[in-house]
């Protein structure tokens, strides 16, 4: 649907232009301003279909905010994705789709969610890699990576963190001697526990060793992880990167 979209300097999001029919947004919603957008783009639907009944409003999220924060870490801390999750209910859309969520609690807390595979995308990079073998980089990811592998025919590695003495160190639960290796996650801060992984996997035989992540934040550049890390897969859910370590796949224009 068509809408205009105006900020004021102060950093309001005022809409206009919205029309009766069905209503589909599609947007990264990794800010806090995203989501008043959202918020703004249905309230003026809202208005204007409020005759409308058979009017269905979709929600298209490729990035949510807050998604690791998905608990209270602590006595006295906000829990921020049920505030976010909050947020996004009371605006009653009638399905809220996510682009490979970080966990299941957040299609718990988002009423009428449901989660957008990021499977053909790691697809692509395995075909472009030639075949690798995926590795999950902790015991959250085991389970969705594991069902890509299944799709794919792909053999899996699972990697853990564990501690050797009240020391961390890094499990590898499998053979990569001569193999070529896909890291898979859904999202990349920093990525130094991915350098860490892939300096493990080297030291074990691995040949190549490849990332795949959704959602790629990258927030201190790629220099250091050009030291371990051949090639980086990921959609521009987050951002545009334009590296060449860096190869992205579309999501959202």
């Amino acid at each position: 649907m068509d809408y205009k979209l105006k900020k004021f300097n102060d950093g309001q999001v005022s809409v206009s232009g919205i029309k009766e029919g069905d209503l589909e947004i599609k947007i990264r919603g990794n800010s806090y301003e995203d989501l008043f957008t959202i918020a703004s783009i249905k309230e003026a639907w809202d208005a204007m279909n409020s005759i409308n009944k058979k009017a269905v409003s979709i929600l298209t999220i490729c990035c949510l905010i807050g998604q690791r924060s998905d608990r209270r870490f602590n006595k006295g801390e906000s829990f921020d994705l049920k505030v976010i999750a909050d947020f996004i209910n009371r605006m009653k859309f009638d399905r809220v789709r996510i682009l490979h969520p970080h966990s299941p609690i957040t299609l718990a807390l988002i009423n009428n969610s449901e989660k957008i595979s990021h499977s053909e995308y790691v697809k692509k990079a395995y075909e472009a890699i030639g075949a690798p073998v995926l590795v999950s980089p902790d015991a959250g990811a085991y389970k969705v990576t594991h069902e890509i592998a299944g799709l794919l025919g792909a053999d899996l590695i699972p990697s853990n963190k564990v501690r050797v003495n009240g020391v961390p160190e890094i499990s590898i639960q499998g053979d990569v001697s001569g193999e070529q290796c896909l890291i898979v996650d859904d999202l990349a801060d920093g990525g130094r526990t991915f350098k860490n992984l892939a300096v493990a996997l080297k030291k074990q035989g691995a040949t190549a060793v490849y990332l795949y992540v959704t959602h790629a934040q990258f927030n201190y550049g790629f220099d250091e992880l050009k030291e371990s890390i051949d090639h980086i897969y990921c959609t521009n859910s987050y951002k545009e990167i334009d590296n060449e370590l860096v190869t992205q796949f579309k999501v959202i224009d």
